[in-house]
């Protein structure tokens, strides 16, 4: 380690944010870059830890302790080098990854974890500006054609890899724009589009052909594709929103989340023209219905609409302040957060459930709520149980549901090439991301579920792995380690 005493000399240092009044004027990110001599600094608070426990918090097994030190030493080119080496996207992560690896962190046994998200996208953003970032194209075409399903990070990422292979690959996405999520189910103030549009010219210089506005199973048949290609991978994400069926859940104004953000994304890349989105919160009442992180980027997008006032509902009890002894390091900190959406204003409300909500002329007016409490039910599990004498109501002139996802989409691509689903009904696929049917894979969400973007990359280059092994007979394409259901070595 650079400097074996860092941890002990500098405190940890976050981003600073932009002021809230100003922020609030524009969809631009959040977050000024950190002083060159703070992550100088930040880099000195990597430990000679022994064991990195970051590497076990971060499915891509990105090596940490080495980019911190080298961004220690000054030496980012290197730094850049051994970050590549294990994410292709670290602009992406180092925006929107919750930092698993920061949880996981030696020095958080006691003291406040390495700002290891700040220092990853330091890292890039340093490799950008510099130009050290270039295409990689490969030197010898293979001739072996795969498609991809679906262009958010596990698609991006499964695409990249495959090009750099060598194979021809085609990205096949249905909305007009290349980039699923990332383009528009992600705010703009998180992360702003410029970032991803850089990485689709790369990859289009490196090879990889995309296909927007092209819906597989409606535009394109599966058949059609099972014929012109060697190999499919679905990426397609796990699109099927939670829906909340209580009475009045027909009235106008009531719309999921990814009904609603996908709108504001379009406004902000001038596709809808000089006017505002379809659906705007301004100078309306507004309640989320879920506090996870759809929920936030829906309490930052009413913010920056202009809402008269915003409720955020939570069915589960509020997270403590700090780790619980049932809730141990190295484990995910189940605790408080508070995002910069949080920061700029809104209710939060815990332990409530919406029981209905009501409405004047076929439009939402309100809802009606009561709070619940966590108690064992007969067969010992545990349940949300409504406190007597606690029901209240809200006025709502829109309703956002952000409840999470249930999995993918079962029309299309899934029951197109008859695919068979796991018990939780994603794409059921084995160690390798293999599916049910010959030639056809699985990556990313629609095969795990709702998870992280962490997760997704390093499923696509998982599944690339796979797809250049069976095509070819062998691969030198890097395989991350799986620490989820999956153990099997890659052989």
């Amino acid at each position: 380690m650079g400097k074996p005493s860092g941890f002990l000399e500098f405190h940890r240092a976050k981003p600073k944010p932009r002021p809230i009044e100003e922020r609030l004027g524009d969809y631009r990110e959040v977050y000024h870059p950190l002083p060159i001599t703070t992550l100088h600094e930040q880099g000195a608070r990597c430990m000679d830890c022994g064991i990195p426990f970051c590497h076990q918090g971060c499915p891509l097994g990105n090596l940490i302790p080495d980019w911190n030190d080298l961004v220690f030493r000054d030496q980012w080119k290197l730094a850049l080098d051994r970050l590549h080496a294990t994410n292709n996207f670290p602009e992406f992560t180092g925006t929107l990854c919750p930092a698993p690896c920061e949880a996981s962190c030696v020095l958080g046994i006691n003291d406040d974890p390495v700002t290891i998200k700040s220092i990853e996208l330091s890292i890039i953003d340093r490799g950008w500006a510099e130009g050290w970032v270039v295409p990689e194209p490969a030197e010898v075409r293979t001739g072996k054609k795969v498609a991809v399903i679906g262009s958010g990070p596990s698609g991006l990422a499964t695409a990249q890899q495959l090009a750099r292979a060598g194979h021809d690959v085609v990205v096949y996405e249905r909305a007009d724009r290349i980039g699923g999520l990332l383009r528009y189910g992600i705010p703009d103030f998180k992360m702003e589009k410029w970032r991803l549009d850089r990485r689709v010219a790369q990859m289009e210089a490196e090879g990889v052909v995309f296909k927007p506005g092209v819906n597989v199973g409606t535009d394109i048949t599966g058949a059609q594709l099972l014929a012109e290609f060697d190999a499919i991978c679905l990426c397609n994400g796990a699109t099927a929103a939670r829906d909340l069926p209580i009475p009045g859940r027909e009235l106008a104004g009531v719309y999921p989340a990814m009904d609603f953000l996908p709108l504001q994304n379009k406004n902000v890349a001038g596709d809808n023209g000089p006017n505002s989105p379809p659906l705007s919160a301004k100078d309306k009442h507004v309640v989320i219905i879920g506090g996870g992180d759809t929920g936030a980027d829906c309490l930052g997008t009413v913010h920056r609409q202009g809402c008269r006032s915003v409720h955020q509902f939570e069915i589960v009890p509020r997270p403590p302040d700090a780790r619980t002894p049932n809730n141990p390091w190295p484990q995910w900190w189940n605790t408080f957060k508070v995002t910069s959406a949080h920061e700029e204003g809104g209710d939060r409300e815990y332990s409530i459930s919406t029981v209905r909500f009501y409405g004047e002329n076929g439009r939402i007016a309100g809802l009606e709520t009561v709070k619940v409490e966590m108690k064992p039910g007969a067969d010992g599990r545990m349940q949300f149980v409504p406190v007597a004498g606690s029901e209240h109501k809200y006025p709502a002139d829109i309703v956002l549901l952000a409840m999470g996802f249930v999995g993918p989409e079962r029309t299309g691509p899934i029951s197109e090439l008859g695919l068979e689903l796991d018990p939780m009904g994603n794409i059921k696929t084995d160690g390798m991301r293999r599916t049910s049917a010959p030639k056809v894979y699985a990556a990313g969400d629609c095969a795990r579920g709702q998870s992280l973007i962490v997760w997704a990359i390093a499923e696509g280059r998982q599944v690339a792995a796979t797809i250049d092994q069976d095509l070819m007979g062998e691969s030198a394409l890097p395989r991350p380690l799986d620490f989820g259901n999956d153990r099997r070595p890659f052989a």
